[in-house]
This record gives C-alpha cells, structure tokens and sequence, in this order.
C-alpha cells in the first residue's frame, strides 16, 4: 500500500509530500451550512464565544460580520459583557456614558492595566477605579492596557476623593515612570509624558510647567466627582479636554507618532480616580 502522505515519483522512488486535500474540502467546510444559518441563531452560537473568538468570525464572511457588528445590543456583547465585567460595573453609573454593551466590554480592554501600575496602588474590582495606598513621600500613577499610535480616542477621569498637592491626568508612553519619591507632577515630570495638573491648572511636560490650562481668566477649579473627558487625537497630533461636554481647548501640540497611553499619577492616601475609555470622540 502506498505510504500515508507520499507521491509517486519517476524511476519507482517515493518523494515524501504532504498529503492530497479532496478538492472542496475548504470550500465544503467554510461554505457549508454555518454560512447559511438565520441572524438569530448565528447571534445565539456567537454568544457564547470570547472576544478573541469574535474578532476571527467577524472576518469570515458579510454576513457573520453583519451579526456581529450590526446590532451593540446584541445577545453576543450582552452575554460577553455579563462574563467579563464586575457586576458593579454594570450596576453602577461607572459606565452611565457608554451606552452600548459593546462600548462597555471595549471600555473594559482599554481600562488601567494591574500590571502596568505604581506598587502602591491596585484597581479594584470593578476594573476602572485606581485606589492608591497611603504611602508616605511618594507619587504613584497608572496606564491603561490599550495604548494608541492613530485614530481619535476619548475616555473620561474622575476622581472620588482628595486631590491632594497633586493631581494630574493625561498621557504617556510605555517608557515613562508610574513611581517616584516624594508628591510631584510625575505626569509630565519628563519628555515621555503630558498632564494637566487638576491641583493648579498648569499643563506639564519634560518637567516644565507649559502655561495654565483651561487658557480663560480665573479658570474654575475641578471639583471632586467631576467628569474630565480627555480626547487624544493621532492624526493632528493633539491633546484636548473637555468639562461638562465644554469644550476647554487643546492642552498639548505636537505629539510624536508613539504609541501613548492614558495616564494618571496621584498622590494622596486612599484616593481613588476612575478611568472609562469611551470610544471615538463626536464631533461638534
């Protein structure tokens, strides 16, 4: 009998080969029934799949990618969202401005990331909220999981207690530090990070204070609980916030085309700042 895996070669000798697929045998296997199941089964087979599962199925043909994407409602990001969020994420007003499930699992991939964080903080359960220890002379911050090197981005920062001497939010690359000795603007204390000092409005890079921000005569104070929409926009290059859906301008032009990454650096015991990515920023 002829070797598995072997063809026939001239003068009686055997030329090892992979082994002969049966014409169609792809084509049957990706073309067969599956493609051809209504919406509503193929929402309830997906449902129970992960997110790196969907993102491959999305890529198999229309009208996969159509059931999967079409609806953000839908049972496949309702179910994913029920698995994969802290229930006091969804039953709290943590995600009150992601209105979709699909937002709130994508919030839940760009969150602050445990492994990238000062040692002096954690992220709690609900997986948005960074809590920082009271820890004598020291500056602590966090990243989030998911950086960004193009596109137009906007998440939210608040914080749920004392600011403190300093309190700074922005972005930074992946070589920057997220711990220091003694309560400085670690955000922004060098040329690998940006950050707006909440404490005193200045704006700050490479350790230099770059002007006060919002750019407006006795600009208001940011009180506690107040919602910081920060928007970071790779294709012109910028850095802007927004108060109260107020636009307050560009803090920050000139970005280099780094891959960068919301941050936060705090200094106060005990505080916490939550931090939930919203997607791509509307316009006007």
């Amino acid at each position: 009998a002829r070797p598995h895996g072997r063809a026939r070669a001239g003068g009686g000798r055997w030329r090892r080969g992979p082994p002969r697929a049966r014409p169609g045998a792809a084509a049957a296997s990706w073309g067969g029934p599956g493609w051809r199941l209504p919406g509503r089964v193929l929402e309830l087979v997906f449902s129970y799949l992960e997110l790196r599962e969907l993102r491959s199925c999305a890529l198999v043909c229309k009208l996969w990618h159509r059931v999967l994407h079409g609806d953000e409602n839908s049972e496949v990001w309702r179910s994913l969202a029920a698995r994969c969020l802290a229930e006091e994420a969804l039953r709290t007003d943590i995600l009150c401005n992601v209105p979709t499930y699909k937002g709130k699992v994508r919030a839940f991939h760009h969150a602050f990331s445990t492994n990238d964080c000062s040692r002096n903080v954690y992220i709690k359960k609900n997986g948005f909220t960074l809590h920082r220890n009271p820890i004598a002379q020291s500056t602590d911050g966090a990243r989030t999981k998911i950086g960004f090197s193009e596109g137009r981005h906007a998440w939210e920062v608040w914080w749920e207690g004392p600011l403190g001497t300093v309190a700074v939010i922005g972005i930074a690359t992946k070589r920057a530090p997220m711990q220091c000795q003694g309560y400085v603007a670690l955000l922004g204390s060098d040329d690998q990070s940006w950050g707006w000092n909440l404490v005193d409005n200045n704006l700050l890079h490479n350790g230099e204070v770059n002007g006060s921000f919002p750019q407006c005569n006795n600009a208001p104070k940011y009180q506690i609980g107040e919602r910081i929409r920060v928007i970071l926009d790779m294709e012109d290059k910028t850095l802007a916030f927004e108060r109260g859906y107020e636009f307050l301008g560009v803090a920050f032009r000139g970005l280099p085309k780094v891959c960068l990454y919301p941050a936060v650096s705090a200094v106060y015991g005990n505080t916490e700042v939550t931090l939930v990515y919203l997607g791509k920023p509307l316009d006007g």
